[in-house]
């Protein structure tokens, strides 16, 4: 399982670290892409299958169900990690999730979610005043 919250910087050359405590858990290889809320989606290679063929079925008639699997898969990208753990994070990617140089690695069960630092704590502050009223709504489906 992917859990916890770690800083690192992209380097120069768009390289980012992966915690070796995460890399473990993902394997030798991932796929990133565009996530949900303007971040960043690394995926292990099991989970990024399960996800594609999710969006593999949706209706290709409405609107949102295209748009949705254009985005993520369009946007996807396989990385492997170098000899010190890092992945190359592609400029279109970086614009995307308007990652400078710091950034913020976000475990979320299976996948990491990568942010920039700054957006992370905006998103982070906004969401943890509300996640009562979260936990409320989600009663009804069983949380």
């Amino acid at each position: 399982m992917l859990i916890g919250e770690y800083q690192h910087t992209i380097d120069e050359k768009k390289r980012l670290a992966i915690p070796a405590k995460l890399r473990k858990e993902l394997g030798k290889g991932a796929v990133l892409t565009r996530g949900l809320d303007n971040c960043l989606a690394l995926y292990p290679l099991k989970e990024w299958e399960k996800l594609a063929d999710k969006l593999s079925k949706l209706p290709t008639g409405q609107v949102e169900a295209r748009g949705l699997a254009r985005v993520i898969l369009s946007g996807a990208v396989e990385v492997e990690f170098d000899a010190l753990g890092r992945i190359l994070v592609p400029d279109y990617l970086k614009q995307y999730a308007a990652i400078e140089k710091n950034t913020v690695i976000a475990g979320v069960f299976n996948h990491l979610e990568i942010w920039d630092q700054k957006q992370w704590e905006g998103y982070k502050q906004k969401t943890e005043k509300t996640v009562g009223d979260m936990a409320a709504k989600l009663s009804e489906i069983g949380f």
